[in-house]
């Protein structure tokens, strides 16, 4: 896409839910590259979503970043977002990390990627108890699990991606089973549990990723200690692979400035600003290929990673609540 066509076109307005310090230079250079100020509003996925569907039509907002499939297809689903048709978007993100796409382009695309691991106490679980997310719900877990609320969206992605590689009713089985196991009830975020973990608390979580890799870059006594009383699975290795969300991005559906929009995501997918998620975030570029130099990413190793696309992951998100609901999972 041409700069000069953007000629009447220097502001971006931004909507996004992200909230790491560490994307101010991720914008700052697309200031740089393209002249174009970027006007952002941050805020939750939930206050977001109000606030677009409160603005209507007369919307500024421009772009759309939100953190979790749950999130973006709840956002796609209500028509905050308009299809894309990018040749350069197409060609980099991987087809099951884009939205729903009816013909006219995708209606959201993923730029960074984070994965589901199992985090165990070394001194109380032997990993080859929990090599698998459904091995948790195995009676000899009982009382060793803890989670955050299986309400919270990276618990219903995990959730609907299950629907959709074992059906209703296993999940349903499964969902029970954590239940039964849990060592007290839901509550806090991922880092919470990774520290209950290592209090002895519980004995084995689920957490994302990227909270791990923060502790281990963490330069605190505390989480340095935390994290020595811990280990990670990445879980399903021998099946179906570990469970991955997205961090993406969308046009918004009234954007003032669409071609300067286009040119942002398309930005987000170029080998710079994809190593800005790695290296930032301890996230992991959804295009292949992208250099990444994290210590802590780098130490976590390869892994395989499920197949199942984002965009049916937040088509069973309405499943995966009525599931919730019917075990008592809070």
């Amino acid at each position: 896409m041409a700069p000069d066509s953007l000629a009447q076109e220097k502001v971006l307005n931004l909507y996004s839910a992200r909230h790491y310090q560490t994307d101010e230079q991720l914008y700052s250079n697309f200031t740089r590259q393209t002249g174009i100020r970027i006007n952002r509003i941050e805020a939750d996925d939930n206050a977001l979503f109000e606030r677009l569907k409160t603005e209507g039509r007369s919307s500024p907002a421009d772009v759309i970043l939100m953190v979790d499939a749950a999130r973006l297809w709840r956002a796609e689903s209500a028509g905050l977002f308009q299809p894309v048709q990018s040749k350069v978007l197409a060609a980099r993100i991987p087809a099951n990390l884009q939205g729903g796409d009816e013909g006219k382009g995708a209606q959201w695309f993923g730029f960074s990627t984070r994965a589901r691991i199992i985090v165990y106490n070394k001194m109380s679980v032997n990993p080859a108890d929990v090599p698998t997310y459904e091995s948790l719900a195995d009676p000899k877990n009982k009382g060793r699990v803890c989670t955050r609320s299986g309400s919270h969206p990276y618990m219903l992605s995990l959730i609907g991606a299950m629907v959709q590689r074992n059906g209703e009713p296993a999940t349903e089985k499964w969902a029970q089973g954590m239940v039964a196991n849990f060592a007290r009830p839901p509550r806090g975020g991922d880092t919470d549990q990774i520290k209950s973990v290592a209090a002895g608390e519980c004995g084995v979580t689920l957490a994302n990723s990227y909270y791990y890799a923060r502790m281990l870059r963490s330069t605190k006594a505390d989480d340095r200690e935390a994290m020595s009383r811990v280990g990670f699975i990445w879980p399903n290795q021998q099946s179906s692979g570990t469970h991955i969300n997205v961090s993406g991005g969308a046009v918004a559906r009234h954007a003032p400035h669409r071609e300067a929009a286009l040119m942002f995501l398309e930005y987000l997918a170029s080998d710079q600003a994809q190593a800005y998620f790695a290296d930032g975030n301890n996230e992991w570029p959804a295009v292949a290929g992208v250099m990444v130099k994290n210590p802590a990413i780098e130490s976590m190793g390869k892994f395989k990673p499920e197949n199942v696309p984002i965009s049916a992951i937040g088509r069973n998100q309405v499943a995966a609540q009525k599931i919730l609901d019917r075990v008592g999972y809070k």
